[in-house]
């Protein structure tokens, strides 16, 4: 054999150059059916402005689907594929984790928290947001903490983190409130607007977009209060290291590049679509931190930023 049928040979099988490139290898899970079909399918939602949502010309679009498709891009280019046909999959809060572990979808690109309950059923990319969980209602209510629903009606979207939270609080501090459940985020915001319930209790992003958008947003306020923080995450199947490891690795060069300001600043301290709202909303230490060192831990405690001040005094000690 001449030597550089040789040499070719063994860069065939891996024995140089390292390891064979992944569409010469045998692929398996999620990397195999998306390079078979040669399409991936998205979960998307409708109304989780500015993560996920359906614009004026009913396109989908936003901060989560942009980075999902990164990835898409990566995928693309790691499978050898010469196109990668993108399907936009509309999913809920309560059906994104069953449509998930049956197939349906590829990756969740919502606005969905990572938590250690769901790590039992579904994986998660590294955190792409950081939130904590409050109250929106009108200031007419006068309602400043959690305290002061007691006895009234609160609305919670259904499938949510929150939704749960606020049924263990209620229990917990014996409030008596009566929790309602909200189909999607919209019509969560639209009970509280018509007075069918007095607090909305959600992420405080998706609560200031809700205000951003609304028709009076001067009626409105947040509550100061922290009921809790998550983080949120791209959703994908569990038991399936390989297309994780290609998800991470693809969000993991967009975190440390200039790239996520950009995306960051488009969605969150910009103008966007289809008002033209800024949500105004700078990112958090806790972000910066999240994205200087990804993690796709689903415990709080993980993204506890300690102030420079406090962080100065314990090293004097």
């Amino acid at each position: 054999m001449k030597p550089t049928k040789f040499i070719a040979a063994l860069l065939s099988i891996g024995i140089l150059g390292g390891i064979a490139p992944l569409h010469a290898q045998e692929l398996t899970g999620t990397l195999a059916k998306i390079q078979k079909s040669g399409t991936i399918t998205l979960g998307v939602r409708d109304g989780s402005i500015p993560f996920s949502y359906l614009d004026d010309k009913q396109q989908y679009q936003g901060y989560s689907i942009d980075l999902c498709m990164k990835i898409v891009t990566s995928l693309q280019k790691q499978l050898g594929l010469t196109e990668l046909k993108v399907v936009m999959n509309p999913v809920t809060s309560a059906n994104r984790i069953p449509l998930m572990a049956n197939g349906t979808i590829d990756l969740e690109c919502g606005s969905t928290t990572n938590n250690l309950e769901r790590q039992q059923q579904v994986a998660f990319a590294p955190t792409m947001f950081v939130i904590a969980s409050r109250l929106l209602a009108k200031k007419s209510s006068n309602i400043k903490t959690l305290a002061d629903m007691k006895g009234k009606t609160l609305v919670a979207t259904a499938g949510t983190t929150s939704s749960k939270q606020m049924a263990i609080l209620n229990n917990d501090r014996a409030l008596g409130m009566r929790i309602a459940a909200g189909r999607d985020h919209p019509e969560s915001f639209l009970m509280v607007e018509t007075g069918r319930a007095v607090a909305y209790a959600n992420d405080d992003i998706l609560l200031a977009s809700h205000i951003a958008n609304a028709k009076n947003p001067g009626d409105y306020e947040i509550t100061k209060e922290a009921l809790s923080v998550e983080p949120y995450a791209i959703m994908m199947r569990r038991g399936d290291p390989a297309f994780k490891k290609s998800v991470d690795d693809a969000l993991g060069k967009v975190y440390q590049s200039s790239d996520i300001n950009r995306i960051y600043n488009k969605w969150f301290m910009s103008a966007i679509p289809p008002r033209g709202i800024n949500m105004n909303f700078p990112m958090s230490a806790e972000l910066k931190a999240a994205f200087a060192k990804p993690t796709d831990s689903g415990d709080p405690a993980a993204y506890a930023v300690v102030p420079a001040a406090q962080a100065a005094s314990s090293k004097k000690k």
